[in-house]
C-alpha cells in the first residue's frame, strides 16, 4: 500500500514496502546487538527519571535501529524510548508526516533478571495514523509483522484474531495493572471479568498480543503503558482483524497508558461495559 506525502510542495508516494523492509532490518540490527550483549554477559544498567531501568543494552540496540532507520527513510522524524525525538535528518521533508516510534528493549526489567518476555518494538505513523508494525521477541523466537489494512504475520505466517464474542468463551491476559489496583472500585469491576471469562492468564510485554493476533488469547488488559510500548502491537491488532482502545474506550494515542484489545468489536463492548459499571451482571 502506498501513502501520499506532501513534501516542498509536492506529494510523493511512500513505498510501504520499503518502509516495511527497513523496520524488518532495524529489528534485525536490533536483535544482533541484543544477542552480542548477552553473549559478552556484561552491561551497565541505570535508573531513569522515573525510576525505571535502562542498560547500555537498550541504548546501543536504540542507535541501531535509528541508523537503518534515518538512513532508508530520511523524511522521518524519529521518537525512541532511550533517545527521545528527533526531527527528520531530510531538512526538506519537515512536516512530511512520517514518524518512526521505537522502543529497542521492550521489557527491559525481564531482559535485567533473564527473561525471555522482552522485545523490540518499532512502528511507522504516517499523518498521525500508525501504519506498520514490527514486534521481534528475539529470545522468544517469534516476529510479528503488520500493515494497516493489509494484515499481520507471524514469522511470515499470516494470522487473524479469533472470532469469539462473549466474555464466557473468552481466554483473557492481562498484564502491569497497577494503576487500576490502586482504585477499589475498578479493581472490583476488573474482578467481575475475570470471574466470568473462560480462562485467566498474565502474559504480559509483547506475548499476549501476539497470542490474541494469533488466535491464543482473546481479551487483553492492561493499566500500565505507554505508546512506544503499544504503538506496533496496535497495528497488528487491528491489521489481525482486532480492536484495540484505551480502558475508557478512547483511541490510542501518544497519552495513551491503558489498554483494553480484544478480538472483536463485540467482546470489547462487553468488557468495556463491566469496567465502566455499565454491565447488568
Amino acid at each position: 500500500m502506498h501513502a501520499d506525502i506532501y513534501r516542498s510542495g509536492a506529494f510523493v508516494e511512500l513505498d510501504m514496502q520499503a518502509a516495511r523492509q527497513a523496520a524488518e532490518e532495524a529489528a534485525q540490527a536490533a536483535e544482533q546487538v541484543i544477542n552480542d550483549f548477552l553473549a559478552r554477559g556484561d552491561w551497565h544498567v541505570t535508573l531513569k527519571s522515573d525510576q525505571s531501568p535502562v542498560t547500555e543494552v537498550d541504548v546501543a540496540a536504540e542507535k541501531a535501529i535509528k541508523s537503518v532507520l534515518t538512513s532508508a527513510l530520511p523524511g522521518a522524524s524519529f521518537f525512541g524510548e532511550e533517545t527521545g525525538k528527533s526531527a527528520a535528518s531530510d531538512e526538506s521533508a519537515s512536516g512530511s508526516g512520517l514518524r518512526w516510534l521505537v522502543d529497542p528493549i521492550d521489557g527491559t526489567k525481564s531482559f535485567i533478571r533473564g527473561s525471555r518476555y522482552y522485545s523490540t518494538q518499532i512502528a511507522l505513523e504516517v499523518d498521525n495514523v500508525l501504519r506498520l508494525g514490527v514486534s521481534n521477541a528475539p529470545a522468544y523466537g517469534e516476529c510479528l509483522v503488520a500493515e494497516a489494512d493489509q494484515g499481520a504475520w507471524l514469522d511470515g505466517r499470516a494470522v487473524r484474531c479469533n472470532e469469539v464474542t462473549s466474555l464466557e468463551d473468552a481466554f483473557f491476559s492481562a498484564g502491569n495493572l497497577t494503576t487500576l489496583a490502586r482504585d477499589a472500585d475498578a479493581w472490583a469491576r476488573y474482578a467481575s471479568i475475570v470471574g466470568r471469562v473462560r480462562r485467566v492468564r498474565g502474559y504480559g510485554d509483547f506475548c499476549h498480543y501476539h497470542q490474541l493476533c494469533c488466535g491464543q488469547a482473546d481479551l487483553v488488559l492492561e493499566s500500565d503503558v505507554n505508546i512506544l510500548d503499544i504503538a506496533a502491537l496496535t497495528v497488528a491488532v487491528r491489521a489481525a482483524g482486532g480492536i484495540i482502545t484505551d480502558l475508557q474506550g478512547q483511541s490510542v494515542n501518544d497519552s495513551t497508558t491503558s489498554v483494553l484489545a480484544a478480538c472483536t468489536e463485540a467482546l470489547h463492548a462487553e468488557a468495556l461495559a463491566v469496567l465502566q459499571g455499565r454491565s447488568g451482571q
